[in-house]
C-alpha cells in the first residue's frame, strides 16, 4: 500500500512539473509560452528572462521525470522543490491562495516534492538511488542556486520598461 501511494505520488507530481514546463515552453494548457514568460522573469528581476525561464522548465522537466521514475532519488524531487521554492517566492505578493497568484500551488508542490525526498521513491521505481553523499551535496548545491534566485528576485530591480510600441503619433503632434 504504501510503495503504491508512494507511486501515485510521484506520478502527480512529476505530471504536472510536465504540464508546468510545458506552460512555459510552448504556452500550453493556458501558459504563457517562453517569450511571455520571459518577459514575466524579467520582471522580477531574473535576467535574462528568456535564458532564466528555459533553465526554469528544464529544471521543471528533469525534476518532473526523474521524480516519476524515481531514478537517482531524491535529485528529482530536490530539483523540483528548488523550482517551486523560487516559484513561490515569485507570487508571495498575490498571499497565500492560487485564486489570487499566490504561494499555495508552488508550496503544495514544494512540500509534495520535499516529502518524497524524505521518504523515498517506494519499490516501484526504475534505477539506483544516488548514494548519500553526492545525495546531500547535490541537495546543498540546488538549495544555493534556489536562494540565490530568490535572493536576487527579492533585492533585485525590476528590469526597465523597453522602449514605447511604434504607432500612429499622437494628435497634437500630428502637423497639418
Amino acid at each position: 500500500m504504501r510503495d503504491a501511494a508512494l507511486l501515485g505520488a510521484r506520478l502527480l507530481l512529476g505530471s504536472y512539473m510536465g504540464i508546468h514546463a510545458s506552460q512555459k515552453l510552448f504556452g500550453m494548457f493556458h501558459g504563457p509560452g517562453l517569450d511571455g514568460i520571459g518577459q514575466v522573469f524579467e520582471k522580477n528581476g531574473l535576467t535574462p528572462g528568456r535564458e532564466m525561464a528555459m533553465a526554469a522548465a528544464a529544471t521543471e522537466i528533469a525534476g518532473g521525470v526523474l521524480t516519476v521514475t524515481g531514478f537517482a532519488d531524491p535529485a528529482g524531487p530536490l530539483a523540483v522543490a528548488g523550482a517551486m521554492s523560487v516559484a513561490a517566492a515569485h507570487n508571495r505578493e498575490g498571499g497565500l491562495m492560487a485564486a489570487r497568484n499566490g504561494v499555495e500551488l508552488p508550496v503544495a508542490y514544494a512540500t509534495l516534492a520535499l516529502t518524497l525526498a524524505a521518504t523515498g521513491p517506494g519499490r516501484y521505481k526504475i534505477g539506483p538511488a544516488l548514494p548519500g553523499r553526492l545525495a546531500a551535496l547535490a541537495a546543498l548545491a540546488g538549495g544555493v542556486a534556489a536562494g540565490a534566485l530568490i535572493a536576487k528576485m527579492v533585492t533585485g530591480k525590476p528590469a526597465p520598461a523597453g522602449p514605447a510600441p511604434a504607432g500612429p503619433a499622437p494628435v497634437d503632434a500630428v502637423e497639418e
